[in-house]
């Protein structure tokens, strides 16, 4: 048995009555910590933990490409239940990068001296993307995060959803810069901007859409009428709250502009023509396929980068993957050469090919 609100006589007679034990906060609930306030580092410890003990493991017996997908199947999936639920910290992330690190180019040894040779951010692009394809766990933990996101503004039926929409944004509310409720859901709220850049919303009662800021249409109307967004009182307000209104002068601070005006008007044209229904809002994500995938969100959150076409045919190609590990080093030129060994401030007896001369 649990407190939450009760003094300890209070506790000890209840679990005399119920005959059972009594526990305190945080203690682990299906594998994730639970408790009243928000985990601490060493409530990750078990998480770390797991993640040194598969460091020694066969690691050092295997060529790089095969540390390479020990570092992608093992040391990158063990997060991710995690992820899904909480906002990892910082530090936790430096651990587990530190012996996904400690894998890749040094096997086995967590206190091995040999440098890396090539950086964490260059490895961690996607192969399509001149990368190793290693998974930034702090974008990851945001795309699995975003995915509460879209149950909540779908208004999912799921005990969860329901209760923080009656709880914290009742009578048309809508989230907005004011962080409010558990740190769970306020570690939700800091990633809205970003969900909002990726999705787009179909208008069905327009309850949980934005009239300027949410992309309703092909872009947010602050951005198709800037000389209207300028006039307008609330700014937050929702689709659904500017429909009710009979005259839509009265959402705009007047007089305005003769810019202003005729945006107004093109403005009140949009909005007649756009049916508001029962159903509550459909938000989906950009692009050809709309279902929602922590896989899309992801690549989306790495963003663009033009790699080289060779890149792209090294991981193609039918050859044996310690074959395209050494392409890939070599095209990034971070193999050990001479030449690499003397920008790293190494001295030799000379940096002379061996063959060239």
């Amino acid at each position: 048995m649990l407190p939450i609100n009760i003094n300890e006589s209070r506790l000890q007679h209840l679990a005399r009555t119920f005959g059972c034990g009594t526990g305190s906060f945080p203690f682990t609930y299906l594998g994730l910590p639970l408790g009243l306030t928000k985990p601490k580092i060493q409530d990750y410890l078990p998480l770390v933990n797991k993640c040194e003990r598969r460091l020694g493991g066969i690691s050092s017996l295997l060529n790089q490409a095969g540390r390479l997908q020990i570092t992608n199947a093992v040391l990158s999936a063990l997060p991710t239940y995690y992820m899904c639920s909480l906002e990892i910290p910082k530090t936790v992330v430096k651990l587990i990068d530190k012996f996904r690190k400690h894998c890749l180019w040094r096997g086995s040894s967590s206190n091995g001296r040999t440098m890396p040779k090539a950086a964490w951010e260059m490895v961690s692009l996607p192969k399509k993307k001149g990368g190793l394809g290693i998974i930034d766990i702090s974008i990851q933990n945001q795309a699995l995060l975003m995915k509460n996101l879209d149950k909540f503004y779908n208004k999912k039926d799921i005990p969860w959803v329901s209760l923080i929409w009656e709880k914290h944004y009742p009578n048309g509310k809508l989230p907005n810069h004011v962080k409010k409720g558990s740190f769970w859901w306020r570690d939700l709220l800091k990633l809205i901007p970003q969900f909002k850049e990726l999705t787009k919303v179909q208008i069905r009662n327009g309850k949980t859409c934005l009239l300027w800021k949410d992309k309703w249409q092909t872009q947010p109307l602050q951005i198709m009428f800037p000389e209207c967004y300028s006039f307008a009182k609330n700014l937050n307000i929702s689709f659904a709250e500017a429909k009710g209104h009979s005259d839509i002068s009265a959402l705009f601070h007047l007089p305005v502009s003769q810019a202003a005006f005729i945006q107004m008007s093109q403005l009140q044209v949009l909005m007649q023509n756009t049916q508001v229904q029962e159903d509550t809002d459909h938000w989906t994500l950009q692009g050809r396929t709309s279902i929602f995938s922590a896989a899309r969100v992801y690549k989306s959150l790495i963003g663009t980068h033009n790699p080289d076409q060779a890149f792209l045919w090294i991981w193609k190609s039918p050859y044996q993957p310690k074959h395209k590990m050494f392409c890939w080093l070599l095209l990034k030129d971070r193999l050990s050469t001479k030449n690499l060994l003397r920008r790293r401030g190494m001295l030799l007896e000379n940096y002379n090919c061996e063959f060239c001369g």
